[in-house]
């Protein structure tokens, strides 16, 4: 008996090769989309989606989807990016304090670093922010350039797929100090 290729099983009569593309996406990893709807002093700026890595960092990017429905009663909404420098990266994600000390995961105070598979290679990566190995909370960061100095400290969990331009305009915002110019909201946050 001959092998069987992959495409000849599953469509065994009609030459399924025209009428989807391969891989289908039924094969690949189930990965959610968050997304951040961001004003600049009130005004709206436009929405950031991001797919998160579940299949890789399962535990890190069910925190950060919870954190942006608010299923526990806190998490993103009405929260803003505290640190922005240009050319590095945006954070956000104190909802407690609102000035980078604080914040809290939905599984308690911090957890710990859960692999570092993912290198911080390009712009739009989603991150953890830290204050040390193990001490992943709710902030985050998204790069704005590829930042291979934070490999094996910060997890990536997730990359921008929708409103990168709005990236940018936040960016624009930003100082060296990382002081923003304005005030960046997140002023509604949920999953697609």
């Amino acid at each position: 008996m001959s092998a069987i290729s992959r495409r000849e099983r599953v469509c065994p009569i009609v030459d399924c090769g025209s009428l989807v593309k391969w891989p289908v996406d039924a094969d690949l990893p189930r990965r959610s989309i968050s997304f951040f709807d961001v004003t600049k002093n009130g005004e709206q700026l436009g929405r950031i989606e991001f797919k998160l890595y579940d299949d890789i960092v399962p535990k890190t990017a069910r925190n950060f989807r919870e954190l942006s429905t608010g299923q526990n009663g806190y998490g993103y909404a009405n929260s803003g990016f505290h640190r922005v420098i240009p050319n590095f990266m945006l954070q956000g994600g104190d909802f407690t304090r609102h000035n980078g000390t604080g914040g809290k995961s939905i599984y308690g105070e911090k957890f710990a670093d859960e692999n570092f598979k993912i290198k911080h290679t390009k712009p739009g990566l989603l991150s953890s922010a830290n204050a040390g190995p193990n001490t992943n909370g709710s902030q985050f960061f998204i790069t704005t350039v590829p930042c291979s100095w934070l490999d094996g400290k910060h997890v990536v969990f997730g990359e921008v797929v929708s409103g990168f331009d709005i990236v940018k305009k936040i960016e624009a915002e930003g100082t060296d100090s990382g002081k923003t110019k304005s005030k960046i909201t997140i002023a509604a946050s949920g999953t697609v």
